[in-house]
């Protein structure tokens, strides 16, 4: 069911394709929860797309409709990856983008992994 005010979600979005193993990837990371690939127009040395194996369109849906047992496990696969690839020591950033104003570009939820240098500010002044 879509959380109000939000588009039901669209089984053809690319990330729904790359789940279903339509599309390829370069993938990173897979489990029950989460499948993570790297982005194909990286925008940091590291860029990697962290998506939950649901349905859900945005951070809004995934938050209100998911269980607590998918969250979790969500959450966890961000960390692991993060872990995995070697960028605690130096930092990462974590970004997710909710619709228009954000620039959220898929609508599936997904989160943005950024790391290998310095990445400035979160907004430009």
């Amino acid at each position: 069911m879509p959380v109000h005010g939000l588009p039901p979600y669209d089984p053809q979005n690319i990330f729904a394709r790359i789940l279903r193993g339509e599309i390829p990837c370069k993938k990173v990371f897979e489990d029950d929860f989460a499948f993570a690939f790297h982005d194909i127009n990286p925008q940091a040395p590291t860029h990697v797309l962290v998506v939950p194996k649901g349905a859900y369109c945005s951070f809004a849906d995934f938050s209100a409709t998911a269980s607590e047992v998918e969250i979790a496990g969500f959450i966890r696969a961000v960390g692991k990856i993060a872990k995995d690839l070697g960028l605690e020591a130096a930092g990462y950033r974590l970004l997710a983008n909710m619709g228009e104003h954000s620039g959220q570009e898929v609508p599936h939820f997904h989160v943005h992994l950024f790391a290998g240098r310095p990445l400035g500010r979160m907004i430009p002044g």
